[in-house]
């Protein structure tokens, strides 16, 4: 089923599980799928900033996307497809769409800035894909330096009838949903779905303002879909109750360059994927990160027992 604005709910941002040579686990990738569908995720979104995506070559995106989107059986499933041009960016579209994703998702080059510009691209960007592509705006100004107002939002998104979702993940940006949610009470926005990243610092009170769910990554989207949840059935205390005692592992899950390997780290301990190595250049995690993380995931378990890992498993085999 192809992506709506309708869609809502939580998308998890999926790594790309690699062995430790850097050769693609296709085994993992399975193992990965299978467990968002299992916790209850709505959607995955693959190949998207820490899908490690620019270390991957046109033949090994369209295998890391194809193969999510195959192994996938409840999930609408999103591929990245941002490149520097449109030729590759059309191609691997056009692949995940065949093979049945629900819709790409397109992020700015870091060369935008002024309005027209970032208006101007994402019109070619769509031409590109074709009308019958459905996408999602990435806005994420903290790492690709492109500043979206939300009078640009609007303007892409009413010039192009297939784009039905924003991935918002500006920092501050609570004003921001409230101002596109805003435009739709009065009218001069058509409906679109707002789902949010940021490693989900902000779900909390994203969803009060508006979100209809998350797309991000984190070591347990099972929380993330609680957040969701429970924010959405007007339970604000138990929802921010539960968030909080997450929060010290969501922030250090955030720190750049180190974030996605304490994420693959905890990922591999929970047995989901066999190595949590990063094609290189990538970070590793330390022995200290390790045991910090450990200490982390020691206190959120006096709250949340999913994080009571015992010792760490192996997704071998």
């Amino acid at each position: 089923m192809k992506l709506t604005t309708d869609a809502k709910g939580t998308f998890a941002i999926a790594p790309t599980p690699f062995h430790d040579d850097g050769r693609i686990d296709e085994r993992s990738i399975d193992r990965l799928t299978d467990f968002y569908e299992e916790v209850g995720c709505d959607g995955v979104t693959v190949l998207g900033i820490l899908g490690e995506a620019p270390k991957l070559d046109a033949a090994e995106a369209e295998q890391v996307a194809v193969r999510f989107v195959k192994r996938a059986k409840k999930m609408q499933v999103i591929v990245g497809v941002s490149a520097p041009g449109f030729a590759t960016m059309r191609a691997l579209a056009r692949a995940s769409m065949d093979a049945g994703a629900a819709g790409v998702m397109i992020a700015p080059p870091p060369s935008l800035r002024t309005d027209d510009q970032i208006v101007g691209y994402f019109k070619q960007a769509a031409e590109a894909i074709g009308p019958d592509v459905p996408w999602v705006l990435q806005d994420y100004p903290l790492t690709l330096s492109v500043i979206f107002t939300p009078a640009v939002i609007r303007k892409i998104v009413m010039d192009n009838a297939n784009c039905v979702m924003l991935k918002h993940e500006d920092w501050p940006g609570l004003e921001k949903i409230s101002t596109l949610r805003n435009f739709q009470k009065d009218g001069s926005l058509r409906p679109l779905s707002i789902l949010c990243g940021n490693g989900g610092m902000f779900l909390d009170f994203e969803m009060e303002r508006g979100a209809d769910g998350a797309m991000t990554g984190y070591a347990f989207p099972e929380l993330l879909i609680d957040v969701v949840n429970l924010s959405k059935a007007g339970k604000r205390d138990a929802a921010h109750d539960l968030f909080d005692a997450h929060l010290p592992l969501i922030r250090y899950e955030q720190q750049p360059g180190a974030g996605l390997a304490v994420r693959k780290y905890v990922l591999q301990k929970r047995g989901i994927i066999a190595s949590s190595a990063q094609r290189k250049p990538g970070a590793t995690i330390t022995p200290a990160a390790k045991a910090e993380v450990e200490y982390l995931l020691s206190r959120v378990a006096r709250v949340d027992k999913r994080a009571n890992l015992g010792p760490q498993s192996s997704a071998a085999g």
